[in-house]
């Protein structure tokens, strides 16, 4: 996105402090946005264009407490990234109610209380947007990932739902589908892994791309959705996956060597 593609306009990114987050808020920076980063660590980012707030998405005060500052700040409010969230581990049977609810309170209501809370503003701005980071999880069956999965259809059908809703309000949402990318999430699950080396090469070779997705590259899709250029595009997904949601690719032979 060339550079003052967001002149003039504000950002909030949720889970903004590290992995993809703060890829979309470098990016929108880069693009001439103003910036207000959330998350329970938002980093040490600072500047007049950038604004770091502590804040969990469980907590609705909280959340309301910092759209109002963002909006004290800034005197506007125009793009919501609603990024901040979990991963989870297992099937349905391994994971108890507790966790499920963990889960689902983070990923899915903490998109909840942040659009619901940002709604009056944006619907003041002659630019809005609402983009969720969703998933391939939420449109492709993946191992061990049954509650991460269910909280990322829900966002799916989240995006759509609130698409039909806001349009008319002048308010696009649409969400971005990253496959598995390069953070610091899933850096972990690989350290714990019994053999990092060979996890690794399972997971890139399960992209028909071959390798991980770059924070870099899912901010660039979100930026794409949210600028004034994507008018036209509303209640979508855009996956940054490598092809995994669409491509069947054939194994290599020796003649493709």
């Amino acid at each position: 996105m060339a550079n003052g593609q967001f002149d003039g306009l504000a950002a909030l990114v949720t889970g903004g402090g590290s992995g993809i987050g703060k890829a979309v808020a470098a990016a929108f920076l880069a693009a001439g946005a103003r910036v207000a980063v959330l998350d329970l660590d938002p980093g040490a980012a600072s500047g007049p264009d950038c604004l770091t707030l502590t804040c969990d998405v469980r907590d609705d005060v909280a959340v309301r407490a910092s759209i109002a500052t963002t909006v004290e700040t800034f005197g506007r409010l125009d793009i919501v990234v609603n990024n901040a969230g979990i991963g989870a581990q297992g099937t349905v049977a391994d994971n108890t109610d507790d966790e499920w609810l963990r889960v689902l309170d983070v990923n899915v209501l903490g998109a909840v209380r942040v659009s619901r809370a940002a709604l009056p503003y944006l619907r003041e701005s002659p630019a809005a947007a609402i983009v969720h980071t969703c998933s391939i999880a939420a449109t492709t069956g993946l191992p061990d990932r049954a509650a991460y999965s269910a909280s990322k259809g829900a966002i799916l059908a989240l995006t759509r739902a609130m698409a039909a809703d806001h349009l008319p309000e002048g308010i696009r949402v649409n969400c971005v589908n990253p496959g598995t990318a390069d953070t610091p999430w899933v850096q972990r699950l690989l350290a714990a892994s019994v053999d990092p080396a060979a996890e690794l090469a399972a997971l890139a070779a399960r992209q028909p791309h071959g390798r991980l997705v770059t924070p870099e590259e899912v901010a660039a899709a979100v930026l794409y959705l949210a600028s004034p250029a994507a008018a036209s595009t509303a209640g979508t997904m855009l996956e940054v996956d490598g092809g995994m949601h669409s491509l069947r690719l054939r194994p290599p032979t020796d003649s493709d060597r």
